[in-house]
Formats: C-alpha cells, sequence, structure tokens
C-alpha cells in the first residue's frame, strides 16, 4: 500500500482521490492545513505527499520531507511556482497535472469578461432589491473588438475558439508560439497597446513575473479590461489598484492574486483582512474577484485526481513521465525527458 500525505484538502477533493486511489492501492491521508515548516511533520511516515497551488515547498520543506524519506510531491494542479525544483533535484522528484480542463478555466475566464462588461453582478444585487434601474449597467459588443492572449498553450487555445466564436479580433504572445497554429502571434509590447481586454493564461516564471506593471500599464488603451486566472504574480497589484484609480483600466477580473494564500479557500467574512491592497482591489466597483475557482468543475477534479494517482503509479513503477518537473525544464536542452529517462 502505498501512502501519500495529501496537503490543503477541501471536501471536495476527496471523493475522487479516494475512488482512484482504492483502485491503484493507494492510501490517501487528508489534512486541511497547508504544507510549510511548521507542518512538514505531518509527511513523516509517508511515501510521498500531494500539494496545490497555496502550499509552501521551499528548500526548507523539501529538505524535512527529504529527511523523512519522502520520494516523491504530486501536485494537483499545473502551475509548480511554488516548488524549488531546484532544491528538490537529486532528492525528490516532483509531478504535476498540466491539463485537468482547459475548458474550465477557459470558460470561466470567459465567464469573468462577459459578468464584468455586462454588469451582471451589480444587476443581480440590484434586481434582488427590487430596483430595476438600468443606469450604469452599459457595456460594449465583444463582436470585432481586440482580445490580447498572453499564453496559448491548452487553456489559452480553448479561450482563444471560446472568443472567436463571440466574433473578436484575436491577438496573442507566447514565448513559444505554436507556428502550426492560425493564431495571429504579435509581440507583447504591440499586444497591450493594440487590445481592448487582455486575459493571461501563462505560467508564473522569474522573467514574466509582473509583466503587467506601472510601466506596460502606461502602454494600454484607455479602459482596457484585464482577466487574469493564471497566476496572481503576473501582475503588480499596486500597479493594478493605481490603473484603476486613474480610470486607465477600465475593469479587472481576477480568479488569483499574488498573496492569496492567506486569504482564499477560507471562510473570512468574520475576519478583518490585513492586505490593504488586496482590500482597496476588492472595494472598486469595477473589479471581480473569485478565489481561484476556474478550475473547480466536476470533469476538473475528476481528471485532477486520475492523472495525480498515475503520476504516483508510473513513479514506483519506475516509468517514464512526461509530466515529472525539475529545473532543467525551463531549458529543453538539458531535458532528460526527452530522451526516455527521469529527471535524475
Amino acid at each position: 500500500m502505498i501512502k501519500i500525505a495529501m496537503f490543503d484538502t477541501k471536501s471536495y477533493d476527496k471523493p475522487s482521490f479516494i475512488e482512484y486511489g482504492k483502485q491503484n492501492n493507494i492510501e490517501y491521508k487528508f489534512f486541511e492545513v497547508h504544507l510549510n515548516e511548521d507542518t512538514a511533520h505531518l509527511a513523516k511516515g509517508f511515501d510521498g505527499v500531494c500539494v496545490f497551488v497555496n502550499d509552501v515547498v521551499n528548500k526548507e520543506v523539501i529538505n524535512i520531507l527529504y529527511s523523512y524519506g519522502i520520494k516523491l510531491i504530486v501536485l494537483r494542479c499545473a502551475g509548480f511556482n511554488n516548488v524549488d525544483t531546484k532544491a528538490a533535484f537529486g532528492k525528490i522528484h516532483i509531478y504535476r497535472v498540466p491539463a485537468y480542463s482547459p475548458y474550465a478555466v477557459a470558460e470561466h475566464a470567459m465567464a469573468l469578461l462577459l459578468t464584468s462588461n455586462r454588469r451582471i453582478h451589480k444587476a443581480y444585487n440590484r434586481t434582488r432589491d427590487y430596483n430595476f434601474s438600468l443606469n450604469e449597467l452599459t457595456g460594449v459588443d465583444l463582436h470585432n473588438k481586440t482580445i490580447g492572449v498572453i499564453g496559448t498553450g491548452k487553456i489559452g487555445k480553448v479561450f482563444i475558439n471560446i472568443c472567436r466564436g463571440f466574433g473578436m479580433n484575436v491577438i496573442a504572445y507566447d514565448k513559444f508560439p505554436d507556428q502550426s497554429s492560425d493564431i495571429r502571434y504579435v509581440s507583447l509590447e504591440e499586444l497591450f497597446k493594440e487590445s481592448d481586454f487582455i486575459s493571461l493564461h501563462c505560467p508564473l516564471t522569474e522573467e514574466n513575473k509582473h509583466m503587467i506593471n506601472d510601466e506596460t500599464i502606461k502602454t494600454m488603451k484607455k479602459g482596457v479590461g484585464i482577466i487574469n486566472t493564471s497566476r496572481g504574480g503576473l501582475i503588480d497589484a499596486d500597479a493594478l489598484l493605481k490603473g484603476i484609480k486613474e480610470r486607465k483600466i477600465g475593469f479587472a477580473c481576477l480568479d488569483v492574486y499574488e498573496e492569496e494564500g492567506d486569504i482564499f479557500y477560507q471562510d473570512k467574512s468574520g475576519h478583518i483582512l490585513d492586505d490593504d491592497t488586496f482590500r482597496n482591489l476588492i472595494s472598486m466597483p469595477n473589479i471581480i474577484v473569485t478565489s481561484h475557482q476556474a478550475f473547480l468543475t466536476k470533469e476538473a477534479l475528476n481528471n485532477i485526481a486520475e492523472t495525480t494517482t498515475e503520476n504516483i503509479v508510473k513513479y514506483f513503477a519506475n516509468e517514464v513521465n512526461t509530466n515529472e518537473v525539475c529545473y532543467h525544464c525551463a531549458n529543453i536542452e538539458n531535458c532528460k525527458k526527452k530522451r526516455k529517462l527521469q529527471c535524475f
């Protein structure tokens, strides 16, 4: 029996993981707390750990886990910016779920765009108070508007197809453009300048952290709408707030936030938030915040559990798995998986 300690567990995570665990002789032990230096001791006696986006997997945590004999860390998400892959190299293997449901995230991004543009959230609140005024509910046609999509992986491409269904003019930027596609790629500078709306669908790296900042916001159209369902660190939150206050940014839809770790996935309704920037952002009438829920569909939850379990099974069967990640992944020339080997 393989034993896996699963951190930051929510009620909706358990059914699929329990089912796939039973099918593959894996016992998942569910912990509600985040993984960090203070909670890493809970993994003692397990073969591996399963983590999510806001768990802390830094050098210190990795060394603690390694001292307990932990063999692998499986992420039940696509991003791995919260993992020190260099510190893990040679000690603990890291696996992720690269695509659980691109439709879930892409559809949520479009839902945010439609909601904000047509003020649906405001109309909903008004009509519940029997206020049927249409004042300040005017949106714009999406048809013929230009949307800039940053990141054209699986999620980005699904989002592009949705946008095309609305008759939108799509331009895109990707560090590694898909030349086999019919996507119109432009420079990041041109995308910022020409887009009526900008949607982020790229991973967070040291290179693109705060790619939306004071300087890039200045180059954008007045009234631009920004949607982020990717990673909070792509946007400088203080610069975003400034752009909103100066009326440069027309609206922003955020499913992620750079400092979300102590906020999202919890009921904070009875608390005073210490994060002044976030408090100011969420108070703005033209900002919609959802709590990192873009992935949350039944299909995605099932796919996450299935792929995570497959990653565990393949590791213990000593099989090569393209879902393994390490610090060499940024440099494809050093990738051992291309030579049908594990990362180390």
